[in-house]
């Protein structure tokens, strides 16, 4: 590990926390809602503003595109923060925040919601999302289920466990798409490939109460884990208590990742490859990697969800065509922007 100093702790995270803050300047005059509003016209409308009947910029600025950057950077955020758990807890450099299952079980409740045609809502959260989380919720209650046996299942077992469970649901997911009407297919199709659509700040907001706390727990478990790291009997030596550690990190991954999942559907890549890019350029004491990932990986997702709502644009303004206010999946962006640079940081790492 490079030797952390308070400074360099410091200074790095206030590096971080400048990108996340200009994000958030940034972000309510950029998208694809009326692209001719711009960054200065929203912010001008926000200082003159009538709270009784606020301007169009206003409305489009900070009711429409801030809201999906909010949305965008708490996924990215949890996903990069769990995955960076995920990944030491289980000794894994392939480990996401869906490993144990936890997006196919999602994405079966969904896709059953949307199949059968339900239609309630609860506190203005829609009925997919409902369904997606209670799928969530089963696969965690499986796997907690198994490792309150005889013999505790070690990390090995219960990654072997989530795959199982991922293939089972994957297998249901086939199943219910098949006996899928035309339309009910292109739902369920849209719905897999993630969305940052949202509407007002309930989308972004309904969310916080699971996964504040667990930003909070992972932080603060980084000490724990870099003694982790270096294997059980020392970390037990060490004074760690290692089920009660992976225990309680296990649960809150899984009820943050679940919570996300119910709102933006799967969003890959974002778990796996943001806390390598962390560790390739800082190393791997997690009291830096876990809150680095975590702001880095908020950014990231905003910045790839800005290329996802403007590439259509980009792109009719180059073939002079009018292509609409169409955004592209956010997963293909992600990866799309994503690997390279990671490539690049593991070529240059390997020099």
């Amino acid at each position: 590990m490079k030797r952390l100093t308070r400074r360099r702790y410091l200074g790095l995270l206030a590096v971080c926390a400048a990108l996340v803050v200009a994000v958030l300047i940034l972000s309510p005059g950029i998208g694809n809602q009326s692209g001719s509003i711009g960054l200065f016209d929203v912010w001008r409308a926000f200082g003159g503003r009538n709270d009784a009947i606020p301007p169009i910029e206003y409305q489009i600025g900070f009711r429409l595109r801030l809201p999906r950057t909010l949305l965008a950077l708490e996924a990215g955020m949890t996903l990069a923060l769990c995955g960076a758990v995920f990944q030491t807890l289980f000794r894994n450099a392939l480990a996401t925040p869906y490993t144990l299952g936890i997006a196919s079980g999602g994405s079966l409740g969904a896709l059953v919601a949307v199949r059968c045609g339900f239609q309630f809502s609860l506190w203005g959260i829609s009925t997919i999302s409902l369904s997606a989380f209670a799928g969530c919720l089963f696969v965690i209650g499986v796997v907690f289920a198994m490792t309150r046996g005889i013999r505790r299942l070690t990390t090995n077992e219960l990654l072997l466990a989530g795959v199982t469970l991922g293939m089972f649901c994957s297998a249901m997911m086939m199943l219910v798409t098949y006996l899928s009407s035309a339309r009910e297919t292109f739902e369920i199709i849209r719905w897999m490939m993630g969305s940052l659509d949202t509407i007002g700040n309930l989308e972004w907001s309904s969310s916080l109460p699971l996964v504040v706390p667990a930003w909070i727990v992972l932080i603060l478990s980084a000490r724990p884990l870099n003694q982790y790291a270096l294997g059980e009997e020392m970390a037990t030596a060490r004074g760690v208590n290692v089920v009660r550690l992976q225990g309680a990190l296990i649960l809150f991954v899984s009820l943050s990742t679940a919570a996300m999942v119910a709102i933006c559907g799967p969003i890959g890549f974002v778990g796996l490859v943001v806390p390598h890019v962390v560790e390739l350029l800082v190393g791997r004491d997690s009291r830096i990697v876990l809150p680095m990932s975590a702001m880095l990986g908020g950014v990231f997702l905003a910045v790839c969800d800005w290329i996802s709502q403007l590439a259509m644009v980009w792109a009719g303004n180059i073939g002079g065509r009018q292509l609409g206010a169409v955004s592209l999946p956010i997963g293909v962006v992600t990866a799309v922007i994503g690997v390279p640079i990671f490539l690049v940081l593991l070529y240059r790492r390997a020099g």
